[in-house]
């Protein structure tokens, strides 16, 4: 994870690995809290995405103006690609900052990065590294991208202002939770961790077809997410 720096004015580089902790501003003031998380995801929104709501890994801003540079990739095939954990990220803060803020429009936000996720996932539902990368199906799973949209799901399926997409995100995030708790992704005597088929870094050849922990945290917190939210 990189450092947690400010969009507006003071970054030279922002990476969707960094939503999930930018989206929670530390401040004493409530008030403020928001103001900042509001003014932050709308930028985010705005400059970040593709049309269709799949999102750049990278994007450079002017550290003095901060006038947005250029969008690119830094984990991800390419920079017109939708690298799957990064996509994954924009789903998990996005509802985030509904939940924060309760502004729909973010609401409808959260949506839109959810659905060209979940239209373009293979048959377990455990997502290929990158979306575009060349060589699917032979291309490497990345399970930590699962855990992360699966917990998300969870809480946007509680948070949804409409019932049939509520339904439709618990389906989801019941599949994805059925296929990691399976013999093809679940660790057991072979590893000290819950799930295997994370990738980290694979332009960099780093953590490929690995053991995370972050996927086992997420993996986790989406399975005490379900089991409250739903009273099992």
């Amino acid at each position: 994870m990189s450092t947690t720096v400010n969009v507006i004015c003071y970054k030279s580089k922002v990476l969707k690995n960094n939503e999930n902790p930018l989206m929670i501003c530390v401040c004493k003031d409530r008030k403020r809290k928001y103001l900042s998380l509001g003014q932050h995801a709308e930028i985010t929104m705005n400059n970040h995405f593709r049309p269709d709501g799949s999102c750049f890994h990278v994007a450079v801003y002017d550290t003095i103006t901060g006038k947005l540079i250029k969008k690119a990739t830094h984990q991800g095939y390419s920079d017109s690609s939708m690298w799957a954990r990064g996509q994954a990220w924009a789903i998990y803060g996005y509802v985030m900052v509904y939940r924060e803020t309760k502004d729909v429009r973010f609401l409808r936000f959260a949506e839109k990065v959810t659905d060209i996720y979940l239209k373009r996932l293979p048959e377990d539902y455990i997502p290929y590294w990158d979306f575009d990368a060349p060589h699917i199906p032979a291309e490497p799973k990345d399970a930590s991208a699962a855990t992360i949209v699966a917990s998300a799901l969870v809480e946007l399926s509680q948070l949804e202002d409409n019932k049939s997409n509520g339904n439709r995100y618990k389906k989801a995030a019941v599949r994805m939770l059925k296929s990691l708790s399976s013999a093809n992704y679940q660790s057991r005597e072979s590893k000290p961790s819950f799930l295997l088929h994370s990738t980290g870094h694979y332009p960099n050849g780093s953590e490929i077809n690995a053991s995370i922990n972050y996927a086992d945290y997420y993996y986790i917190e989406a399975l005490t997410r379900y089991k409250n939210y739903y009273r099992i």
